[in-house]
């Protein structure tokens, strides 16, 4: 290796004989679809928010913001270092969520999703934290998927959670990776790779950027890590793999997304049947989260029915308010917005 000065692997083949000996995923987007009332085969767009700041924030106000999404939103990731900090310990800060996602519940009507993230340093604490979580949300112990830091808790911690809990699915956080997948870095293998890894290792779903679309670094060619990842046959850069029958991973699409920038999304990637965890997109709606989250599953709608999406804004609140929300991305994307809804400021 030492006369390797840069090494990157872009693309790998699993043969039929050797995809058996991989767990692969004991839950797949089809039983959160399940959860929330819809089809099981399509059934469309997940609205997700992360609550930030991850490093500050005290249970009550966590609980509230969680609520508060709920209210018109699906889907909440506690994002990877809130596990157990000092000012926000899980033993607190859990029952409060729980309590919150059982208010939401009745208030809406609409089953909720929670990501609770089980990372540890520890395989027995781990265990211990996922244990609590599950006890502490009871009845609702379904609707809770577990996050692992993936990256950095490597594959085996992945693993260990997907044999030890096969009921939830199982959220791979990929926190850390651009140290070996930036374009930058001499030696790893791509976000491709990664993503691939992940199906294999049993997770339900994992991180893959947004695709050129938000603040994450890619370009619109990413949607092949989508592909790879939830068809039973795909392309990869360099090899066609077939997946014979194992269960899909779904792409978790985060980071600058907001309600304005998911119409073009939808379009590049052919579908809506992902993840989007907006945080800015739905906190920073200029009305609440829940109308932010409002905003973002018509952005959905808007994309099935081939809308225009200013033409649509006008019989939709919620989504028309998103571009008073985010005015820079509003003149970016649809110049003339303003005198097009009526705005003036």
């Amino acid at each position: 290796m030492g006369d390797v000065k840069q090494a990157q692997m872009q693309d790998f083949y699993v043969p039929r004989k050797m995809l058996q000996l991989y767990d692969g995923p004991s839950k797949s987007i089809n039983d959160l679809w399940t959860l929330l009332g819809r089809d099981y085969n399509n059934g469309g767009y997940i609205a997700g928010t992360i609550i930030k700041p991850k490093l500050g924030l005290r249970p009550e106000p966590f609980a509230e913001a969680a609520y508060q999404f709920w209210l018109g939103g699906d889907f909440i990731k506690n994002d990877e270092p809130q596990g157990n900090q000092v000012f926000c310990p899980m033993k607190k800060v859990i029952p409060l969520v729980a309590d919150a996602m059982k208010r939401a519940q009745d208030e809406t009507g609409e089953p909720k999703l929670f990501s609770a993230n089980i990372t540890a340093d520890d395989y027995h604490e781990m265990h211990a934290r996922a244990d609590f979580i599950l006890e502490t949300f009871g009845e609702d112990a379904p609707r809770v998927a577990f996050l692992v830091d993936g990256y950095v808790g490597g594959p085996g911690m992945v693993t260990t959670a997907r044999r030890n809990y096969p009921e939830q699915y199982l959220h791979y956080h990929r926190a850390g990776h651009g140290a070996i997948t930036s374009p930058s870095a001499v030696r790893g293998y791509t976000a491709f790779v990664l993503a691939k890894l992940s199906r294999l290792m049993g997770a339900s779903g994992i991180h893959v950027g947004t695709m050129g679309y938000g603040k994450m670094e890619g370009g619109k060619d990413d949607r092949n890590i989508a592909y790879m990842i939830e068809r039973d046959s795909a392309d990869g850069p360099f090899f066609h793999q077939e997946w014979y029958g194992m269960k899909p991973t779904t792409p978790i699409i985060s980071g600058g997304m907001n309600a304005l920038r998911l119409p073009g999304f939808f379009e590049n990637l052919g579908h809506g049947n992902v993840i989007n965890t907006s945080g800015g997109g739905s906190y920073g709606h200029i009305d609440s989260p829940a109308d932010g989250a409002i905003s973002l599953k018509q952005s959905y709608e808007c994309y099935l029915e081939g809308a225009d999406p200013i033409e649509f804004a006008k019989d939709h609140k919620e989504f028309a308010r998103a571009f008073e929300s985010f005015p820079g991305d509003a003149d970016q994307l649809y110049p003339g917005w303003r005198e097009k809804l009526g705005v003036h400021k």
